[in-house]
């Protein structure tokens, strides 16, 4: 699974944070919550962090989905 990247934040003085992905506006955090995303950014892997709460972030069976027979074309 390729590692995230592209991911920014910016924080602002009226308690809240936006998140980026390659220059597009992914999120907004308010109050608390932007309390505790800053928090887990600064302390963890930023990338991995700001895909996570953005919810881009991967969790490895797309293949695995992407391949299943049910989810062919063409029907059974």
């Amino acid at each position: 699974m390729p590692k995230p990247s592209g991911f920014l934040y910016e924080r602002h003085a009226h308690a809240s944070v936006t998140i980026t992905h390659h220059g597009r506006p992914a999120g907004t955090l308010r109050g608390s919550r932007a309390e505790k995303f800053v928090a887990e950014v600064t302390s963890g892997d930023a990338q991995l962090v700001m895909a996570r709460w953005t919810g881009a972030y991967k969790h490895g069976n797309e293949r695995a989905a992407r391949n299943h027979p049910r989810n062919q074309r063409g029907g059974r």
